[in-house]
């Protein structure tokens, strides 16, 4: 008699395993955030980083804020300061009331509505010049530090002619120039432009430099990549986050030198609105009327100081060193 024990009868509580029917054990906590999880990044890690920074949140709300008042004025007033019928001489200088909040400036314009309505031009100046300054400046720099040689030579020798114009000064002499050949507010993003360029050139030259002799970009070399896809394709992409940190800083410096401008009487002409313009057109009755001129200068210092703050905290999230 065999001592092999005998099944007995499946009972009503019995199952029989199979391997479709086997219960699979849930993958591990490690196996699941390996397989969801994205690989991580220089510019994933910097949004997280700066989701927590309240200085980053404060300021993006400030300047989308401002970026709405720009584009879209009429929701903030329904006053159109570009049309001369709503200015009133006899109501000159008048203090805020219900219908004025800021008041009246020295046109009998309401104030809070040019104020508004200002916004678009400083901020597009400082907008059209940040990008143009990032692309040529960018551009230029990527090419000099890529090739090297005589190519970076000759290019840091013309940079450093510019940098030896003061900007405030050169830009005056540009516009003073040229404002009467019908360019408009297009005439200060040139001047602007045209001597700020250099300093995104000589950051994004150091940090090609620092990143072609990088071990990615030494093989890409020995596998046979063209110049271009090492220079688009790999220097660029680990180059650019100091020239978006400066970039955003500058944003702001533009605007304050716009308002420079306008005030010195080169910058934006009437009937365009400016702040830099509201601030000399009331300088003249300041010790009467100094809310013409306060208001206007308060939006553009709070404009400046949200790109500044902006800039600020982008260039701590990107630098592995300040987190």
């Amino acid at each position: 008699m065999s001592d092999t024990p005998q099944a007995g009868p499946a009972g009503p509580d019995t199952q029989t395993l199979t391997p479709e029917t086997a219960p699979v054990a849930p993958p591990s906590r490690g196996r699941r955030r390996k397989k969801e999880g994205k690989p991580a990044s220089l510019w994933t890690d910097a949004w997280h980083d700066l989701r927590r920074r309240p200085m980053f949140i404060f300021s993006l709300v400030l300047i989308a804020i401002l970026l709405i008042m720009s584009f879209w004025p009429s929701l903030f007033t329904s006053i159109n300061p570009l049309d001369a019928r709503t200015c009133d001489l006899s109501t000159a200088r008048q203090g805020p009331s219900a219908g004025h909040l800021f008041g009246r400036d020295n046109l009998g314009c309401d104030v809070y509505a040019r104020t508004i309505y200002g916004a678009g031009n400083s901020i597009l100046i400082g907008v059209s010049t940040t990008i143009i300054t990032a692309v040529v400046g960018g551009l230029l720099g990527l090419i000099a530090g890529t090739r090297g040689g005589l190519t970076d030579t000759v290019s840091s020798r013309v940079t450093e002619v510019f940098f030896a114009i003061p900007q405030i000064l050169g830009a005056l002499l540009i516009t003073a120039t040229f404002r009467d050949k019908g360019l408009g507010i297009w005439i200060v993003v040139i001047a602007l432009s045209v001597l700020a360029w250099p300093m995104t050139f000589r950051i994004m030259r150091a940090a090609v430099i620092t990143a072609r002799s990088q071990d990615f970009v030494i093989a890409a070399r020995a596998l046979g990549a063209s110049q271009s896809r090492i220079m688009f394709g790999h220097l660029l992409p680990n180059a650019i986050a100091p020239v978006i940190v400066v970039s955003t800083i500058n944003l702001g410096g533009f605007i304050a030198a716009e308002a420079a401008l306008s005030f010195l009487g080169v910058g934006v002409q009437s009937p365009d609105i400016s702040w830099g313009l509201m601030i000399a057109d009331a300088r003249s009755r300041f010790l009467e009327a100094p809310l013409p001129l306060v208001f206007p200068a308060v939006f553009l210092s709070i404009t400046v100081l949200a790109f500044i703050m902006m800039g600020d905290a982008v260039r701590d999230a990107l630098d592995p060193k300040l987190r």
